[in-house]
């Protein structure tokens, strides 16, 4: 037997009996209300609820240990309330709880899980509470589901239940802040796994195990106290699609094992004390400069800020360009500014040179060394009239006889190259 009663206005307590009639329901569904009060604690042995849906009301007090009763309980959403408690660690013992949400709640204090296997867990939203504390390595060791990298093995399917009228989508309507964006869910398929963690006070470095959770799609660790270097593990997650870790404390560079993580569609590292060099190549090639920004120590594209020699390793590109048959990969290295010359080696390694910077390298060359007569913008009127593969041409002539030479020379040879070909 199934109670819906979600979405309808309704206010007042929820009755004592709701746990006595427990042993007979299914499903409980009292969202988007007005109900008040405690939870009932006189949930039953035998009790034999799939999913708890409570969300979006004014409920207070604890979340009631007679919930552990319910072991078939598979959903747990008791979001946007005012629920004040410890992290429930005892619902650890429920093997078949798959979803669990908390968030925008007043739930607080550590995540302490040595004794707690969550074996089938896959979504876990504790966004918007008071948790702090280290985020505990075995709490993502026992998250078994996730771990297992099964994606791509398993035809999706979705969450269903098959009662006496017929097979039903279970759990519809599921609201999650996925990729930046709240999302409902009229369906969820069985391989969707999410950790929202994100507003609250967790601190410490971020477990590098998170890194084993390989089937995992959505993590978000933005808006805590989290310090340290970013986990070069995280490059391991193949399935990754929005990756938030916003708003920390993080320092140390942006591992170049991000370039692995060909699904992801939405990276947010902003407002963190991260330094070096931006990786280059792939899916990382396609973020604009919001997912970086408040990061004073980051260099290098999509920032205007260009890397200098002392960043350490040099930038690497690798994006296709339209078809124009230029294979090639550029590693830049820049001497210091100021007096002294750049210098400028490019290196032919087979793989397709980015347009962008090709035109920001050239651009620096003309201003920093001579220009091709008394007006400066030779680029901008070059780039009116030709095609980036026009230009691409003129810097390939010189590259290809000079693979090692100063910023003065290169751009006079390439002036050379654009007066005789072009007659700028």
């Amino acid at each position: 037997m199934d109670l819906t009663l979600g979405n309808n206005g309704l206010d007042g307590t929820i009755p004592e009996c709701i746990g006595n009639l427990s042993s007979s329901l299914l499903s409980l569904d009292l969202r988007m209300n007005n109900f008040h009060g405690k939870i009932p604690e006189n949930f039953v042995e035998g009790c034999s609820l799939k999913s708890f849906l409570i969300s979006n009301n004014q409920f207070e007090g604890s979340l009631p240990r007679s919930l552990g009763n319910c072991k078939e309980l598979e959903f747990l959403d008791v979001g946007n309330n005012y629920l004040s408690d410890t992290f429930p660690n005892w619902l650890g013992n429920l093997d078949q709880l798959q979803v669990l949400d908390l968030r925008e709640n007043r739930f607080y204090g550590k995540l302490d899980s040595s004794d707690v296997t969550f074996t089938r867990l896959r979504v876990i939203d504790l966004s918007h509470n008071n948790f702090g504390g280290y985020l505990p390595v075995n709490f993502f060791e026992n998250l078994h589901a996730i771990r297992e990298g099964n994606g791509k093995k398993v035809k999706p399917e979705y969450m269903e239940d098959v009662i006496a009228g017929g097979t039903v989508f279970i759990w519809p309507g599921l609201s999650f802040t996925t990729k930046g964006l709240e999302t409902e869910f009229e369906k969820l398929l069985t391989i969707w796994t999410a950790i929202d963690f994100s507003s609250n006070q967790f601190s410490g470095e971020i477990p590098k195990t998170i890194g084993e959770l390989h089937s995992l799609i959505v993590l978000n660790l933005s808006h805590n106290c989290l310090t340290g270097p970013i986990p070069s593990s995280l490059g391991d997650l193949s399935e990754l699609e929005s990756l938030d870790l916003s708003s920390n404390k993080l320092h140390g560079r942006i591992p170049t094992e991000f370039t692995n993580l060909g699904f992801l569609e939405v990276l947010n590292l902003s407002h963190n004390n991260l330094m070096g060099p931006i990786p280059q190549g792939k899916q990382l090639e396609t973020f604009s400069n919001d997912s970086y920004i408040g990061n004073l120590g980051l260099c290098g594209l999509p920032l205007s800020k260009s890397c200098d020699n002392d960043e350490g390793t040099p930038a690497k590109f690798d994006r296709d360009d339209d078809d124009d048959g230029l294979n090639w990969k550029f590693s830049i290295l820049m001497g210091p500014s100021g007096g002294e010359s750049r210098k400028l080696h490019c290196m032919v390694v087979g793989r397709p040179f980015s347009v962008a910077v090709s035109y920001l390298l050239l651009r620096r060359f003309f201003q920093t060394g001579p220009s091709c007569g008394p007006d400066f913008p030779v680029i901008r009127s070059f780039n009116r009239s030709h095609s980036f593969r026009d230009l691409f041409s003129a810097f390939r002539v010189i590259v290809d006889n000079n693979p090692i030479m100063n910023a003065e020379t290169i751009a006079g040879r390439i002036c050379q190259v654009l007066q005789r070909k072009w007659n700028i």
